[in-house]
């Protein structure tokens, strides 16, 4: 059984880097299932997209599997690399006082997971 890794990537996720990163961190090395049910139930938003992009994931090598003409177990997967990129910056104004602008950046995110299938144990 050739161990291959499947991925799946989200660009310009609204939501800063670091709070996306929260949430990725308790994730990284865990099986798809296990990440799955905490990504279900965490109350944070970031979790909404990580699940977005690891279903992404699972779906994409089911897909290639297919195509393969291989078998894939489900259960057998897990995330080998899971990283949370800056993404491009949206640049804004605030009005402050005496006339004056603020500029705010609304922060962007890059989710990238690659999973891959575990071994015989």
């Amino acid at each position: 059984m050739a161990a291959t890794t499947i991925r799946a990537i989200q660009r310009s996720t609204r939501q800063s880097p670091y709070k996306m990163r929260l949430v990725i961190d308790e994730i990284r090395g865990k099986s798809v299932n296990d990440a799955l049910a905490y990504l279900q139930f965490s109350k944070k938003h970031a979790a909404k997209q990580i699940e977005k992009t690891l279903r992404s994931a699972v779906a994409n090598a089911e897909h290639a599997a297919r195509e393969g003409n291989t078998s894939i177990d489900v259960d057998d997967l897990y995330i080998k690399r899971a990283v949370v990129n800056e993404g491009q910056k949206l640049k804004r104004f605030t009005p402050a006082a005496m006339g004056r602008a603020t500029p705010i950046q609304k922060r962007t995110s890059h989710v990238e997971i690659v999973i891959a299938e575990r071994g015989s144990r």
